[in-house]
């Protein structure tokens, strides 16, 4: 009973909704305005660049402390 009353309310509002008189509002006058791009693309190449390297070790602080453990951490037999 209740998907009925539901499925006939849809319909209902869906045709009043449809039904409303949609008038076409005034039609706006459109400026036509045209646009210079006059831009300068100045390119040059420094090769003054100096390269930043970044050296990993094996036992370095960052992956001690990334890589601890726990008492917890420890497998245990069943």
């Amino acid at each position: 009973m209740k998907t009925i009353l539901t499925i006939i309310a849809v319909t209902f509002f869906g045709t009043v909704a449809m039904a409303q008189d949609i008038s076409i509002g005034e039609k706006v006058d459109v400026i036509n305005a045209a646009v210079v791009l006059d831009i300068d693309i100045d390119r040059t190449i420094r090769k003054d660049r100096k390269m930043a390297r970044l050296y990993k070790f094996k036992n370095s602080r960052i992956k001690k402390e990334l890589s601890f453990s726990t008492k917890k951490n420890k497998s245990k037999l069943a």
